[in-house]
């Protein structure tokens, strides 16, 4: 369950203001009785006047006003799992998170321009399946295929090099592994699109972008950085503290590498795109997602969050109106049953 309208949440505080009136008009009554005479007399004037019933209409008041009040939030239940029939590809984003990846040669980094362009792409999607791959040294699963976009945004948000213990950048390792999220025997149209600057410290990248070809996978690479390259900054608390240094003892430069990019979409017959400009990125993209085959699939999805409003609405309306009709006056009934002891 989700609440839609939080702020109204603080109206709840009228309710005991409420009593608080309640309780000073019944004190100011009393008091006033006590002037015009004694109680005991007042009483006998005013047989038919119930101590019971203006409480009841307090009562009735309150829930009505908190129903209302239920009612503005909007309550919203969603419970039921639906299975959705839908159409498109498989597509598994593998984000570099090496340490080359917090240069600044592109805004405001190289990673964080990596999430912003991973996050547009998703944006644009409609119905395809996606999941998450982050890589340095080696590679590690982020999140399986899901069709929850605002899940994987969130994953996506949280990436950084400290997730992958081994540093480097393994690009063979991250095809590998984005390939076992695929199912081979599925007909869907599968796509890697890979995030890097490039810089491969492995060997048999290009091979395992020929093995991925044979399991009927695409591959589109996107280049994040400058060929001038930069410096690597380590930072503590958004300070910079020192430069990234190599084993002797020299600041190190990260350049992008496009080429060695450009040789594992050749190899999917696929294709390369330069990251520095998200719109053009995204273009490129799109335009590859219209030339590939969509397939329909079944995706279990929790259905939509349905308003509860009306009921609370219709709650209060039918108290108010109940109040209406309650007279503080006895009833026939509950006079017999002298719940106060009240002197016939």
């Amino acid at each position: 369950m989700e609440l839609d309208e939080k702020k109204y949440l603080y109206l709840l505080i009228l309710l005991p203001i409420l009593v608080c009136i309640f309780l000073f008009n019944m004190y100011w009554k009393r008091k006033k009785q006590r002037e015009f005479g004694d109680l005991d007399l007042v009483k006998k004037l005013t047989p038919e006047h119930s101590v019971f019933k203006p409480f009841l209409k307090l009562g009735v008041i309150l829930l009505a006003f908190a129903a209302l009040i239920l009612g503005l939030v909007n309550p919203k239940i969603g419970t039921k799992m639906e299975t959705v029939k839908r159409e498109g590809i498989d597509i598994v984003f593998a984000v570099d998170v090496s340490k080359s990846m917090l240069a600044e040669d592109v805004a405001p980094s190289r990673l964080e321009k990596s999430k912003q362009l991973v996050s547009q792409i998703i944006n644009q999607l409609g119905n395809d399946r996606i999941g998450i791959v982050a890589y340095a040294g080696s590679a590690f699963p982020v999140l399986p295929i899901t069709t929850d976009y605002s899940v994987a945004k969130m994953f996506l948000q949280s990436m950084t090099p400290d997730m992958v213990s081994s540093q480097g950048t393994s690009l063979d390792e991250a095809i590998k592994l984005s390939a076992t999220y695929f199912d081979e025997k599925s007909k869907t149209s599968k796509l890697l699109i890979l995030i890097s600057d490039g810089e491969d410290h492995s060997e048999g990248a290009e091979s395992a972008a020929e093995e991925a070809n044979k399991l009927g996978m695409k591959i589109i690479t996107i280049g994040i950085g400058t060929e001038k390259g930069a410096t690597i900054p380590l930072k503590k608390n958004g300070v910079v503290e020192s430069f990234q240094r190599d084993n002797n003892n020299e600041v190190v430069i990260t350049k992008l590498n496009q080429e060695g990019l450009k040789a594992i979409a050749k190899a999917t017959k696929g294709g390369y795109v330069y990251g520095s400009n998200t719109k053009e990125v995204l273009d490129y993209v799109k335009n590859a997602l219209d030339n590939i085959q969509k397939t329909e699939f079944e995706a279990t999805q929790m259905a939509d969050f349905q308003s509860q409003f009306q009921w609370f609405i219709g709650i209060a309306f039918a108290l108010l109106f109940i109040d209406l009709f309650l007279l503080e006056r006895k009833t026939n009934w509950v006079k017999e049953l002298n719940l106060f002891n009240e002197t016939k």
